[in-house]
């Protein structure tokens, strides 16, 4: 059989596609790790908020509502 062979601009081509191909995937992996780190730092985030919950329950009873912009706490209206 004979051989044949790319033009040189069907190889370009072809590398060039080969190599943004590589360089996306590359960017699928590192954005997948910048995602566990953020997973990671929401559940640190939010282990503190429940240990601060139940420290302001333990201090201002369990029907207390926080005003978040004041910090004025009151009961809870029912």
């Amino acid at each position: 059989m004979e051989s044949k062979k790319l033009t040189q601009e069907e190889l370009n081509n072809l590398q060039d596609l080969q190599s943004a191909f590589t360089k996306a995937k590359i960017s699928v992996g590192e954005l997948e790790i910048q995602k566990e780190g953020i997973i990671t730092n929401i559940k640190s985030i939010k282990s503190k908020f429940v240990q601060l919950e139940q420290e302001l329950i333990k201090k201002y009873g369990d029907q207390s509502v926080i005003n978040l912009q004041t910090g004025e706490v009151t009961e809870k209206k029912e």
